[in-house]
């Protein structure tokens, strides 16, 4: 596996906040945790966000990662929830 600038700015084990953007659902913070839990066990209390017309919903955690593909297999895992719409 190659390094790349990444891996050379972040030392891990590090502390990565995920910003799931998603429809308004009262399931959807349940639904980001149960991701993490898969890829990332851990004691998570999630901070929620309506957007200006409620429509949506922001959801931000900070979660223990590894590595850079651990962040990568995070970001794509929290992207296919079904109402998920973006993951910053």
């Amino acid at each position: 596996m190659q390094k790349t600038r990444f891996d050379q700015l972040v030392d891990f084990p590090s502390h990565f906040t995920f910003k799931v953007m998603g429809v308004a659902t009262p399931t959807l913070p349940d639904q980001v945790v149960e991701v993490l839990q898969q890829h990332a066990p851990g004691d998570y209390s999630p901070s929620v966000k309506p957007s200006s017309k409620g429509n949506y919903h922001s959801v931000s955690v900070s979660v223990r990662v590894e590595s850079q593909e651990h962040i990568e297999t995070l970001y794509r895992s929290l992207a296919d929830i079904d109402d998920v719409r973006y993951v910053l």
